[in-house]
């Protein structure tokens, strides 16, 4: 099952600035590894993360949500790779793929960066909502 998991900083701040995310997203990528899980690309920009795996399904999407969360703050709390405390918002959104749709997906998360200079975080994943016909209270 390959699954693609977004989450937002919390209160959608922009604190993953550039100078930081490659490590993040790199500490991410790690964290998924060690799950037993297969990371196939992380990204985003400066207020959410997209991230693309091929789910170990002996571990629960929350938990390993649980877990990137949990580990990757403490991460980014230690290293004072920001200011104050860095905390992600709670929830996520988790939306299954075919081993077909794989490269489309991939190459979404990749432009990211591109994509959010037309759209907003909000926008963006109400369409995500909408397209998987999951009901939502704006």
């Amino acid at each position: 099952m390959y699954v693609h998991l977004i989450f937002a900083v919390k209160n959608r701040d922009a604190i993953l600035n550039k100078d930081i995310r490659s490590r993040v997203f790199e500490y991410i990528n790690g964290i998924i590894t060690n799950m037993d899980q297969k990371s196939i690309i992380v990204n985003g920009i400066s207020n959410h993360v997209h991230i693309l795996i091929g789910f170990n399904s002996s571990i629960s999407i929350s938990d390993t949500v649980h877990e990137i969360k949990r580990s990757s703050s403490l991460f980014i709390n230690k290293e004072k790779l920001c200011k104050g405390k860095f905390a992600w918002q709670e929830g996520y959104g988790g939306f299954t793929y075919s081993r077909s749709q794989l490269e489309n997906e991939y190459s979404y998360i990749q432009n990211q960066e591109k994509h959010h200079e037309k759209s907003s975080f909000k926008s963006e994943y109400v369409q995500f909502l909408k397209k998987f016909e999951v009901e939502y209270d704006e």
